[in-house]
């Protein structure tokens, strides 16, 4: 159901209650969609993702590169996951939280758990997404949260989200209305 918000474009569908974040989560996830907002001012969709280890250390950021690199899993979070594996080691991937400006994807959700990375936080929602993308033909996605994805791991996860979703709405809003 499309309905106005006070905090979304009118034209986008209210979706779930923003999570509260801690100040370090916050700080993190917004770093995440300043990463999106650049990856769409290059003509990328905008998607942007942060690795942090569980004792503070920024271990990787990546951003959505499928248009200009030509490869259609070059999502953010398979992007940082590609720049965090050769410099840390697995465990320190183990403990780590991803922050994704949005919901990671069926892919990027497979790439986590393949990680070891158990701990995510993303902005914007996979239903407030889909009413960007259904604006353009071959846009689309596998209609599964990463909340599902992750029920299938024997290993829990924590997932936290959507949060600061009005802010994570605006590169979208410029990106997917572009002609």
């Amino acid at each position: 159901m499309n309905t106005a918000s006070n905090d979304l474009p009118n034209d986008t569908p209210n979706g779930p209650a923003d999570a509260a974040l801690d100040d370090r989560d916050a700080l993190y996830l917004r770093r995440a969609i300043e990463l999106s907002a650049q990856a769409g001012h290059s003509g990328n969709r905008p998607f942007g993702a942060v690795i942090l280890s569980r004792d503070g250390e920024l271990l990787a950021e990546g951003w959505n590169d499928t248009l200009s690199g030509g490869d259609c899993t070059g999502h953010a979070e398979v992007n940082a996951l590609r720049s965090a594996a050769p410099k840390h080691p697995r465990e320190a991937l183990v403990g780590a939280t991803m922050y994704a400006s949005g919901e990671p994807c069926v892919m990027c959700a497979g790439a986590i758990f393949w990680s070891g990375i158990r701990r995510v936080v993303f902005g914007l929602d996979a239903v407030r997404l889909r009413s960007f993308r259904q604006m353009h033909v071959g846009a689309g996605d596998l209609e599964m949260s990463c909340r599902e994805v992750f029920a299938t791991s024997p290993q829990a996860f924590e997932v936290i989200g959507p949060a600061l979703a009005a802010e994570a709405t605006v590169p979208h809003a410029a990106f997917w209305k572009r002609g």
